[in-house]
Order: structure tokens, then C-alpha cells, then sequence
């Protein structure tokens, strides 16, 4: 049987980060003895979680090397876990953190690394994995381009595991209870591991809903025109309830709002039920973080706008003007 790694991470509270559940339960669909490897001071208390996603295997190294050092301890501790289980494949999240220590990982081992991976649909040992899912479309609404889905193929010649970093809300997380054996990790982070610390965290607290869980998520780009009128979007949001507000790359460099609001690419991805697109052109950077949602309503001046494309339901106009009419509708003036 092929066995899958699944690299556990956590937020600053010391809890699961979703995407690990995620992909524990993903990989269960693998046929796959699934291991899952948790690592600093929160490691030992999150191992009955890992469990119940599906860890057949959780391997804890509660060493506060884990917290103190940035990604060269952990790089170094899965080098040594994977020369012991000898896995197919190893899952990790698309977070900065998380891809720090996977691409250390991949040049020691000198393997293959892919990224933006929604699904993996087979493994094996002979070829690692047999074919991945990027960048997927809509369900039951393929539309080429932007909106499209890809299945590929990739087969591992180099030596060692492939390592895959996944999409966020590619998968919805449920538990299966794992045979959830906990064993320590049993190697020393050397010193030349521990060059880079963390000094300090600063964390941005969102208001309301967080975008990666909001059933309707509208976000604002250049077409509002003015900062201020992302006063609107926050308007529209509180009226709507369990809504969040995000916005695209442009409007975060340029200080608008702060970049935990930012969907795309280098942002977040969402995965609503309903997602408002207000005064955004489309770009594909952008879209790579929504495109999961259910459903698009799109507002922009330009009609000719790629976010039209991929939109359910649109509307030409002035996204400030559109929107006040909106709020004005919604509040029975």
C-alpha cells in the first residue's frame, strides 16, 4: 500500500489550521496508510484531531524548535521522516509558512514539487501520482479559459517523494476515525538548522465573518474608485449577514485595505456560495482564489471586463452608484 504524508499546521492559537483537515480527508479517498506529522508546542494536544480525520500514523515533535525557528527545523524533520516511511506523496497547505518548509524539503530531496493542486486522483508507487487536478472551474459549468477545469498527469522520475502543496477549500473537511498511532520524532534539530528566528507575531484580526468561511464574499478592486467606498462593501456585507468583505491586489498595494483581505493568487482563496465581484476586472490572478464559488455576480463599468465571463449574473454600471441603489433597495427606501 501507498503511503501519504500530510505535513499538520497551525494557526497562532495553536489550533488545527483548516487546510490540514482538509487534506487528511482528501487523502483518505487515496487508499493510502496515511500519516500525518505535527510539529511545536500545540503537536502532542492536536494528535487526537489528526486521528480523527484519518491519521493512521501521527508523528509529534513538540520541541519549541518547531515555534522559535522558521522552516529549517521542520524541513530538517520531515527530511528525516520521509528517509524512514519512504511516502508517495506529501500534502502540505499553500500557506507562506507552508511553502517555505516544502520547497526546503524538495531541495534536499531533490524531488518533484507541485503547486495549486485542487485534487490528487490517484496515487501508486510506481509513478507516485497518477494525475492532479489544477486551478478547477465550477461545478457543472466548464467555460474554457478562465473558468475551466484541467486534470494532468505527472509522473515522478526523480528520486524520493512528490510534494503537493494544495489549494485552500478545495476539499470540505469531514472526520473518519484513523487507526491514530502517536509516535515521537526521534531526531535532534542541529544547531545549522536554527538560523532564522521568529522574534515576534503580529497578527491582523478581520471583523465579522473570515472570508475563507463566509457563505457570500464581496470584493471590492479598482472599479470603487475611492478607498472610502469600501464603506459600501462593509455596508452590504452587515446587511446581508454571515458575508465578508475582500478585495483584489491592486487595491491592497496600493493601502486601501490591508492585505488579510486580499483574494487570489498571492491571497486568499474562497469558495462562497455567492461571490460579488464589485469594480473587478477579472485578472486570472484574482479569479485563481474565487473561482470556486457557487456562484458570480459581477459589477463593472466595462462590459468587455473578463470578470463578465465567469459571471452568473452582471451588471454594467458604476460599482459605487450600483451599490448604493442596492443598499437603498435592501433597506425598503
Amino acid at each position: 500500500m501507498a503511503r501519504v504524508v500530510v505535513f499538520a499546521e497551525f494557526d497562532a492559537q495553536g489550533a488545527l489550521d483548516t487546510t490540514t483537515l482538509e487534506n487528511l480527508t482528501a487523502a483518505r479517498s487515496l487508499d493510502s496508510e496515511l500519516c500525518a506529522v505535527a510539529l511545536g508546542g500545540h503537536a502532542a494536544a492536536a494528535a487526537a484531531t489528526l486521528a480523527a480525520y484519518g491519521a493512521d500514523t501521527i508523528v509529534v515533535g513538540d520541541d519549541s524548535v518547531f515555534d522559535e525557528y522558521m522552516s529549517e527545523p521542520a524541513a530538517f524533520a520531515l527530511e528525516h521522516v520521509v528517509g524512514e516511511l519512504e511516502p508517495e506523496l506529501i500534502l502540505f497547505a499553500s500557506s507562506y509558512d507552508a511553502r517555505d518548509v516544502a520547497g526546503r524539503l524538495q531541495a534536499a530531496l531533490g524531488c518533484t514539487l507541485v503547486s495549486n493542486v485542487s485534487e490528487v486522483l490517484a496515487v501508486d508507487r510506481v509513478r507516485a501520482v497518477r494525475a492532479l487536478r489544477l486551478w478547477p472551474g465550477r461545478p457543472g459549468n466548464l467555460r474554457g479559459g478562465v473558468g475551466g477545469a484541467k486534470a494532468i498527469e505527472v509522473l515522478r522520475t526523480g528520486p524520493g517523494p512528490m510534494i503537493v502543496l494544495t489549494t485552500a477549500a478545495a476539499t470540505a473537511p469531514s472526520p473518519s476515525q484513523g487507526r491514530g498511532h502517536v509516535g515521537d520524532l526521534a531526531v535532534k534539530v542541529p544547531d545549522s538548522c536554527r538560523r532564522v528566528r521568529r522574534v515576534s507575531r503580529h497578527e491582523t484580526t478581520a471583523d465579522g465573518v473570515k472570508l475563507e468561511q463566509a457563505k457570500v464574499v464581496i470584493s471590492g478592486g479598482r472599479g470603487l474608485e475611492d478607498p472610502a467606498n469600501f464603506s459600501l462593501l462593509r455596508e452590504l456585507a452587515a446587511a446581508i449577514g454571515n458575508a465578508a468583505v475582500g478585495a483584489t491586489r491592486p487595491v491592497v498595494d496600493a493601502g486601501w485595505v490591508p492585505y488579510s483581505m486580499q483574494v487570489g493568487q498571492t491571497g486568499k482563496t474562497v469558495r462562497p456560495e455567492i461571490y460579488v465581484a464589485v469594480g473587478v476586472s477579472g485578472a486570472a490572478q484574482h479569479v485563481v482564489g474565487m473561482k470556486g464559488a457557487h456562484r458570480v455576480i459581477a459589477i463593472n463599468t466595462d462590459r468587455n471586463a473578463p470578470i463578465f465571463q465567469l459571471a452568473d449574473f452582471g451588471v454594467v454600471g458604476d460599482a459605487a452608484e450600483v451599490l448604493k441603489e442596492v443598499l437603498r433597495g435592501l433597506a425598503g427606501e
